[in-house]
């Protein structure tokens, strides 16, 4: 591409050096590739976690309307998680055997339909189970979403397009929020429901919409895709071909004995930890400084989301740049155990509060995102579905304890702050596990 004339008088500029053909290729290969991809997969990840968090929200109705404590919506808000964690694994080894579109449409069918029935839950029985249910339908999207991004894209692209993808989270709960407040207020008493019923019912209809248009968006790898000619296949599966020349384990049974394999997942378990407590927390800490009405507690709970989208996906694009991946998610840990503790040292100031709960959503869904760089450079091959997965799972424990544990700290204390500041001490232990994985095993 030449530059323009510049200048005044009859002075040209140098044409610029030609871009090398190799990289117009690559850059119009990978531009394809994300924009059939990863945006739809961004949609339905938003689904995905507007679906197994919007209880934090049904809370503020359904706490009184069914009598449940603050023990009880703790201990079913992380029920979720123990179905996620028994059926993770299988999820993803089915994935690898009957493709990314058939797991990933038939398991989006299935969690919208499970969700929708939450309108008929009365005793906290009927919670537990639903919300196990749920958590068993949606165990294989995350881990199987992150695993089939390694089929398109190699290690030195991979943080920026995971940052992307992680950034559902966030996005789920800057429009999320709102738009369960609103519904839940307006709707409340319509034609004999709740207004939190409303809410399930009207929010679980796009996962069963989404997951049947994805059996005609996705393909199960770089062979099927029609949209890439057979120059472009070529390439990028050459480029994936050379991405899993790093020698890693490529074997479940290999995977089970090394050690990065279970140090991944406790760092992954600290980081859900102050993922869940703030998602599903959230709302109540708003509400806690003074904040009255469903949709202005949703409006606010927003913000700290619109400060996350920001973060991890400028963080994500210094990754890869820098090809830096420890440091990228040791100091995220650090300002969300900040944002924690100070957010909750001042429990009734609502600019205080937003400020700092708007450092740890930055900082914690950083971590979320960006952690995934570390065990996908040591992973490769039927290891990778399975390491992914074991991550994803054993991590997502924390995610039954985080909530249970602060719902219990409330009850008991009758304040938030001990579970905030429970939170930053784990935070802080994960970014320690990180600094000690060498750089050399990562950095690429």
């Amino acid at each position: 591409m030449l530059l323009n004339f510049i200048g005044s008088k009859g002075t040209a500029s140098v044409p610029a050096p030609k871009v090398p053909e190799e990289k117009v290729v690559e850059r119009r290969v990978y531009v394809k590739v994300f924009w059939h991809i990863v945006p739809f997969l961004i949609l339905c990840y938003v689904i995905s976690y507007l679906d197994r968090v919007n209880i934090a929200f049904a809370k503020l109705q359904m706490q009184q309307n069914r009598g449940f404590s603050e023990t009880v919506f703790g201990l079913g808000a992380g029920i979720f998680f123990l179905g996620y964690f028994v059926f993770g694994l299988p999820s993803n080894l089915l994935m690898v055997k009957i493709g990314g579109r058939n797991w990933i449409g038939r398991t989006m069918i299935a969690w919208g339909l499970l969700s929708a029935s939450f309108i008929f839950l009365k005793t906290p029985a009927s919670y537990y189970v639903l919300r196990f249910l749920l958590g068993a339908a949606e165990a294989g999207f995350y881990p199987g979403a992150i695993l089939y991004l390694t089929y398109w894209f190699p290690a030195h692209r991979r943080a920026r397009i995971v940052a992307l993808f992680v950034s559902a989270i966030p996005v789920a709960g800057i429009f999320g929020n709102p738009l369960s407040g609103w519904i839940m207020g307006a709707s409340n008493g319509l034609l004999g429901m709740e207004g939190w019923q409303w809410m399930f019912l009207l929010e679980a209809t796009p996962a069963v919409v989404a997951g049947t248009a994805a059996f005609f968006v996705l393909d199960d790898d770089i062979a099927g895709a029609t949209w890439l000619t057979a120059g472009e296949k070529t390439f990028l599966a050459a480029e994936i071909r050379a991405d899993s020349g790093v020698p890693r384990p490529k074997s479940a049974s290999g995977l089970l004995r090394n050690g990065y394999l279970w140090l991944m997942c406790l760092i992954y378990f600290a980081i859900v930890m102050g993922q869940y407590g703030l998602t599903f927390w959230m709302p109540t800490l708003v509400k806690t400084t003074g904040v009255k009405g469903m949709l202005h507690i949703g409006l606010l709970s927003a913000i700290p989301f619109v400060c996350a989208v920001v973060a991890m996906n400028l963080c994500g694009r210094s990754s890869d740049a820098m090809r830096e991946r420890r440091w990228h998610v040791i100091v995220p840990a650090a300002a969300a155990a900040l944002g924690f503790v100070v957010a909750a040292s001042y429990p009734y100031s609502t600019a205080v509060s937003l400020v700092f709960l708007s450092l740890a959503a930055a900082g914690v869904l950083t971590c979320t995102a960006l952690f995934w760089s570390l065990p996908t450079s040591l992973l490769s091959g039927t290891a990778a579905a399975a390491g992914i997965a074991v991550i994803n799972s054993v991590g997502n424990l924390a995610g039954f304890l985080s909530p249970s544990l602060i719902g219990y700290l409330k009850d008991a204390t009758q304040r938030n702050e001990y579970g905030m500041f429970a939170l930053a001490a784990v935070l802080l232990c994960g970014a320690f596990m990180v600094w000690t994985i060498p750089a050399k095993l990562v950095n690429r």
